[in-house]
């Protein structure tokens, strides 16, 4: 694997330190709320649902929307409950919402909006789940925060506003991207050849929710996969980004957090950038290794994203 450049990113080598540990402050918790509906390539209805846990004895707090991750192929809402929980103890509501992927004949448009729909759903619900409306980050794993990048970029642009709850905005004031793809073109760049190639080979899960049509591969429909890169819509009015990766990561390479982290601070956004050194791919739930998980998981780590969000969702 080739290696990433770190120079304007925090290195972080100590990856045994102690776990998180829940259980601390009471949660209230909500499953299967429904928030959109939308209509599938067959016309038939897509119900998406979210679960949400909201810290007890406060009155309002800032929001957290989790975007799970699944390789574009599925999208379980209840994945990475420990570190949901652990975030939501700290003070966050926090939402992890189901989105479409290419098993449901979906494309990043649909993810994105699905998204943005439960953003807006949460906005409208505000009073019955205690969120301060105002205070609203996305958080996303692998494909998850592929999505949850797509969404801190694309403030303001309607397209991917449909749906219920339109008079509610889905802008973030922050973005949480754990190891997620930025420039899918390049997805591959720091593998071996062979690795490269399989990537790159016509009709993978990436490719085809990129939209590049039937047959085709990441390389052979250029525009169509620039439309679907975070790296496309970058300008100087995002909000800021912590962008989290592991140096060790087989599944996306770590330069696609660095090629993302390098153009929001070329525009002026605040950005920063964590690289875990040795730690893999850490989407649990996709690869059903314990042991990628664990340097996700420790103290520190998360830590350092709760700071994240604390920071940029302080009152006003």
């Amino acid at each position: 694997m080739a290696p990433s450049d770190t120079s304007t990113s925090i290195v972080l080598t100590n990856l045994t330190g102690p776990q998180i540990q829940c259980g601390k402050t009471g949660l209230d918790t909500y499953s299967d709320v429904l928030f959109a509906t939308p209509t599938g390539p067959s016309g038939q209805p897509h119900p998406l649902k979210m679960d949400i846990q909201a810290p007890q004895g406060v009155s309002r707090a800032p929001l957290v929307v989790y975007v799970t991750g699944g390789g574009f192929i599925s999208a379980g809402k209840t994945n990475g409950l420990n570190l949901r929980s652990y975030v939501a103890e700290a003070g966050f509501v926090v939402a992890s919402v189901e989105y479409r992927t290419v098993s449901d004949g979906a494309t990043w448009v649909d993810g994105v909006s699905d998204v943005k729909a439960a953003i807006r759903y949460l906005r409208a619900h505000a009073d019955q789940y205690r969120i301060d409306p105002a205070r609203v980050a996305v958080w996303g794993e692998s494909a998850g925060g592929y999505l949850a990048s797509l969404v801190g970029v694309t403030a303001g642009m309607s397209e991917f506003d449909v749906g219920e709850n339109l008079d509610q905005s889905s802008a973030v004031r922050a973005v949480v991207d754990k190891f997620g793809p930025s420039d899918l073109a390049r997805l591959s760049d720091d593998f071996d050849p062979a690795t490269r190639r399989a990537w790159l080979a016509p009709e993978t899960a990436a490719a085809r929710y990129a939209g590049v049509g039937a047959g085709r591969s990441l390389l052979d429909n250029p525009s169509a996969v620039a439309g679907a890169d975070p790296i496309t819509y970058v300008d100087r009015f995002d909000p800021p980004f912590l962008l989290m990766h592991g140096s060790a990561d087989t599944l996306v390479s770590p330069s696609q957090t660095l090629l993302l982290h390098t153009a929001l601070r070329a525009t002026g956004v605040d950005s920063t950038r964590l690289v875990l050194t040795g730690a893999n791919h850490g989407d649990l739930a996709f690869l059903g290794s314990p042991a990628a998980a664990l340097p996700w998981s420790t103290q520190e780590v998360m830590d350092g994203l709760v700071q994240f969000l604390h920071t940029h969702l302080a009152p006003a």
